[in-house]
């Protein structure tokens, strides 16, 4: 625009940069290229394989188990196995993982057992307490509240000069909220060993992606904090393991944080206590159901002549087996006792805390 001596001003340009997508597998599970070393090899496909089922029957178990009235409200993650599995799959072991609440497959891989994560869902705080991976932080409902949680544990990690990283999983919706920005940022300009990952399921709720926000990608949103973004197929378990382990490698090196959006499609409710087909057309989800994660890796199998009828029946079989066999025993569990929602409030308890605390464990002895 002229200025007002009608003489244009001198522009230059300043920064630039692109966004690129990686992807492996086509929707029919083809190979499209050369493909990662890993997925040459016939046992570490079939764990990818295993463990997306697995999480995909202990996921139609949870919701079998909310609709009868013995589990809390339940975020499923059918159509997104492919997310969490590869996460789950890259990570070493003594990185620490922050998830949302989707992050099924990721927490099984890790060490939290299937009866650990119905008794987080059936709302008992136990659930939590995993047997595995001591230092993985709990499911996180409030949404994106956990991107600076992950933040405060990779500066822990800098701080003590660890050679390990923070894996921090996020929904699109997310990215709309302050602390999302906030976290990236400080991460970004500390260069911490924190993967930031994005995954997009195209809802936030009843609110699409297009109405989130107007960035052509969300990966482009690391560019803003300094760091390096890229988006993947996340609907193919083998690019986000790739680009995941690729990421966790960088950050244990000290090559800084990194952001990667998994386009995937989110092919169920919100959670039980929503209904999705008041917002989203039936035919919509429909033509989603064609590349679906478990669908297509399996094809991929078979046409290597890795998988066949049989190995798929056998699968079936032991992951229900395994799955009813956790159901049944969160099932038994005893309830925990009502004073102990003070157990773990402080160190050691204000005399106020602590007389409620008598009060309440005086009523349950009254009433028996």
């Amino acid at each position: 625009m002229p200025n007002e001596t009608g003489k244009k001003p001198m522009l230059e340009t300043v920064a630039t940069f692109s966004i690129d997508r990686l992807a492996f597998l086509d929707e029919q599970g083809r190979a499209q290229g050369p493909l990662p070393d890993f997925a040459n090899e016939k046992a570490e496909l079939v764990r990818l394989y295993e463990a997306m089922v697995l999480t995909r029957t202990f996921d139609a178990k949870a919701v079998a188990l909310q609709r009868t009235g013995r589990l809390g409200t339940y975020a499923s993650s059918l159509g997104q196995e492919a997310v969490a599995v590869g996460i789950g799959a890259a990570m070493h072991d003594d990185d620490v993982l922050v998830p949302s609440f989707r992050e099924h497959g990721a927490q099984l891989l890790r060490g939290v057992t299937m009866t650990e994560l119905f008794l987080y869902w059936g709302g008992d705080e136990r659930g939590s307490d995993f047997s595995g991976p001591r230092e993985d932080f709990p499911v996180c409902i409030p949404v994106a509240s956990q991107v600076p949680h992950a933040v405060g544990v990779a500066m822990a990690m800098e701080l003590r000069r660890q050679k390990r990283a923070t894996v921090c999983v996020c929904g699109d919706g997310a990215t709309s909220k302050g602390d999302f920005y906030e976290g990236i940022n400080a991460a970004g300009i500390w260069k911490l060993p924190v993967v930031f990952i994005v995954d997009n399921n195209e809802w936030a709720i009843s609110v699409p992606r297009s109405a989130q926000t107007a960035a052509e990608t969300l990966a482009q949103k690391a560019v803003a904090a300094g760091m390096e973004g890229i988006q993947v197929d996340g609907n193919d378990v083998v690019a986000v393991r790739h680009a995941v382990a690729e990421a966790v490698t960088r950050a244990r090196a000290g090559g800084g944080p990194m952001l990667i959006e998994s386009q995937t499609y989110r092919l169920a409710d919100h959670t039980t206590a929503d209904d999705a087909s008041r917002y989203r057309d039936d035919a919509d989800v429909s033509k989603h159901w064609v590349g679906e994660p478990v669908a297509r890796l399996r094809s991929f199998l078979v046409e290597q002549e890795h998988w066949n009828k049989k190995d798929e029946e056998q699968l079936l079989a032991r992951c229900r087996d395994e799955v009813e066999a956790a159901a049944e025993q969160f099932l038994t569990v005893a309830p925990q006792e009502p004073e102990s929602i003070f157990d773990h409030l402080f160190a050691e308890l204000p005399e106020e805390t602590a007389a409620q605390r008598r009060s309440l464990s005086d009523t349950g002895q009254s009433d028996e």
